[in-house]
């Protein structure tokens, strides 16, 4: 039997709207119930115990990997893989040119090892820490090189966990990036002072050089043989120049080559650029040189069979009739 009442007359309209309130904070109290699922649902992260995130070979890599869920969590196994590998990419404009190079372009593995941090089974509510310790070994003759984010060469080094679950719930997959600082070399390295001249006649790759204004800039860098974590410095003198200095700048370059037998391909980009001076600087006053390199776009100076990294500095100079002069020196950076 169904048995529906009515509100007397006067009542009627607030009655109407009180069923209206509970129809519409029954669905809104709908949707905060799926919004919470989700945001309640099953989360994965991994932990190292580093703040940096930093490690030489040799050293044991450890931390713990978190997984926090609302209720009891079903699985098929969680595991935890350590990579490291080196990838190379070509420019568009080598490709044409070394398609049999393109071909052969495969990551270069230098670490890899996987282990099984817990079988199948299932996870309690609320949140479990799993530790783990990873040995940072290579095996056989392969070197761990430095951590380094560039344009056509990346070297990278990850933690990745796993946690494989039944057909109807998604696997869980967690990435975590960490730092690989090379060996430190032995001794300093020898200081390479150089000293520069700019005038007309030194320039290079110049059409119409009766066209250049007259100008002579001197400077020096303190050395070209660099250690990573501390600045390049020197100086710059405007002894003088007929046209008005627009701006004076320092350009950090990145000269990354990748290939094999078929052919290389060496390509520069620019890393940083930094502004030493700005508008018609003072005749004879001299000008700092300072540059800090940036953690992860350099690393040390690297050659190998199949790719190489090296860095270069250019001084430029903008004259106000948009003449532009470069300056460029080769750099040799090392870790101590």
């Amino acid at each position: 039997m169904r048995i529906q009442l009515f509100p007397p007359p006067a009542q009627k309209k607030k009655g109407a709207e009180s069923r209206g309130q509970s129809r519409s904070s029954g669905r809104r109290s709908h949707v905060i119930r799926e919004r919470g699922g989700v945001a309640m649902g099953t989360a994965l992260d991994i932990k190292i115990k580093r703040a940096n995130k930093l490690y030489h070979c040799g050293e044991v890599l450890t931390g713990v990997v978190v997984i926090t869920s609302k209720d009891a969590v079903q699985h098929q196994g969680i595991s935890l893989t350590m990579e490291g590998s080196v990838n190379l990419q070509l420019s568009a404009k080598s490709v044409g040119v070394f398609e049999a190079f393109c071909n052969s372009v495969k990551p270069i593995q230098l670490i890899n090892s996987t282990v099984e941090m817990v079988k199948p089974g299932k996870l309690p509510s609320g949140k479990t820490e799993i530790p783990f310790e990873f040995p940072l070994q290579v095996k056989g003759n392969k070197v761990l090189y430095e951590t380094y984010h560039g344009v056509f060469v990346n070297i990278q080094y990850t933690l990745r966990c796993d946690m494989r679950r039944s057909l109807l719930a998604k696997d869980l997959t967690k990435t975590c990036e960490f730092i690989v600082h090379s060996p430190p070399q032995k001794g300093k390295p020898t200081p390479s002072p150089v000293d520069f001249t700019i005038t007309p006649e030194t320039l290079q790759n110049v059409k119409e050089r009766a066209l250049l204004p007259k100008f002579l800039i001197r400077g020096h860098l303190n050395s070209t043989n660099c250690i990573i974590t501390q600045p390049l410095t020197g100086e710059l003198v405007v002894v003088n120049s007929d046209a008005a200095v627009k701006s004076i700048e320092l350009q950090l370059v990145r000269v990354e080559t990748c290939g094999c037998a078929e052919g290389y391909a060496r390509d520069a980009t620019e890393i940083q650029n930094i502004q030493i001076a700005d508008g018609d600087v003072c005749r004879n006053l001299p000008i700092p040189i300072y540059m800090v390199f940036p953690r992860l776009f350099t690393c040390p100076t690297l050659e190998t069979t199949n790719f190489k990294v090296e860095f270069e500095v250019n001084v430029v100079v903008l004259l106000h009739d948009d003449h532009l002069i470069t300056e460029n020196f080769p750099l040799k950076l090392c870790r101590l």
